[in-house]
């Protein structure tokens, strides 16, 4: 059953909604003023909330901007005797559904408390279907060690925030995953995650790639180009490997972030762009910072929260449940059942160094499918684990 929070100071209105509401089966329950309904809301979990403007101790706004982080899947209408277009447009700025002007229309009530029931519904259902896509394979992060919880523990703090993260590991450990899951789990997971890796583009071309170039900025810019921080518009920006980046490309992302705006080679006109910016690295930033090939301006604005990704030796206890993910992912790729694996085998491997860490336990189990018969035994895996 819905539930439903009137909050209002004048009792003869709460009484009259909570009867109206209560005759179409909802569930109702009232605050005489703001700090009340700030502590139901604590409470109890609201689908709708029917809010008063003008309220002693704490006006209908201040709730409602309270509100947002203590109950935000609530969806917000708020009701006004002092109805004017420029007091509904700045609560519905502050993240109101709607606004009502008192007395209520019935019919306009019940319609605008149906609407928000299926917008509260539909958020729901987005959200899980988030969830459901962070945990698609590929994006998931196995394992139940206590080191990766505490990285699960911190992704889940930081990813519904704006703040920029970095994140540090070694290769093949899961910063990617990391990023992803930063993304998926964030407000911003219905917009674009564009990943950049900033190793893998020529010096030369970096600044073009981030930033874009207009037509004949440059020998073989024939037409106008669009960077990835454009690209990423509404989205995350994932800067893998910035370590790499050459100390020109990096004065100009500290700019852009610093200012939101970026220009593109060539260019004369500075672009807005609304963009949550993730990096990662393999390299010790501090030290690079020392040897004067890192900004430590942009280190500083690009790590108010540092993520470190532990290395596959540290949560060796993880390898069985990646294993079985894995044989599941290629039999799936291949169209055949999932090779089973012996103990035996799985304990040999829990015992190798994986300097390569996750992508070379992945490359070792899609070896040993290949090169076993039937089940992959512990004889397998000291034949072919490691090369």
């Amino acid at each position: 059953m819905p539930r439903i929070l009137i909050i209002d100071d004048e009792k003869a209105i709460r009484h009259t909604l909570k009867e109206i509401l209560e005759f179409e089966s909802y569930q109702v329950d009232q605050a005489e003023d703001g700090p009340a309904g700030l502590d139901l809301l604590i409470q109890k979990k609201y689908d709708v909330v029917l809010c008063d403007i003008k309220m002693p101790k704490m006006d209908g706004l201040e709730v409602l901007e309270r509100a947002q982080k203590l109950a935000p899947d609530a969806a917000f209408i708020m009701v006004s005797a002092h109805g004017n277009i420029e007091l509904a447009v700045e609560a519905t700025k502050k993240g109101a559904f709607d606004f009502l002007t008192k007395p209520p229309d019935l019919n306009r009530l019940l319609l605008t408390v149906r609407n928000a029931l299926d917008r509260s519904k539909l958020v729901v259902e987005t959200k899980t279907l988030k969830k459901k896509l962070a945990a698609a394979p590929g994006t998931e992060m196995i394992g139940q060690s206590a080191a990766l919880a505490a990285v699960r523990k911190l992704i889940e703090r930081v990813a519904p925030t704006e703040v920029r993260v970095l994140i540090t590991g070694p290769n093949g450990a899961g910063k990617e995953l990391v990023a992803r899951q930063l993304h998926e789990q964030s407000a911003r997971a219905s917009g674009p995650m564009v990943e950049v890796n900033c190793a893998a583009i020529p010096s030369e071309l970096i600044e073009s790639e981030l930033f874009g170039a207009e037509k004949g900025s440059y020998t073989s810019a024939v037409k106008q180009v669009i960077g990835k921080f454009e690209q990423a518009e509404g989205g995350t920006l994932f800067l893998d490997e910035i370590g790499d980046m050459s100390l020109s490309a990096q004065a100009k992302v500290l700019r852009a972030l610093q200012e939101n705006k970026i220009m593109r080679v060539g260019g004369d006109k500075q672009i807005p762009v609304n963009i949550r910016v993730v990096a990662a690295t393999n390299k010790d930033l501090t030290h690079e910072i020392a040897e004067r090939r890192f900004r430590e301006d942009l280190y500083h604005r690009l790590s108010v929260i540092l993520i470190e990704v532990p290395p596959l030796n540290d949560r060796r206890e993880d390898i069985p449940a990646l294993v079985e993910r894995f044989l599941t992912e290629i039999a799936a790729a291949q169209g055949s059942k999932p090779r089973a694996i012996s103990a035996g085998a799985l304990t040999y491997l829990r015992g190798l160094d994986w300097s390569g860490n996750i992508r070379e336990l992945r490359n070792v189990v899609t070896r040993l499918v290949v090169m076993s018969d039937g089940e992959i035994s512990e004889a397998d895996a000291k034949a072919f684990a490691k090369k």
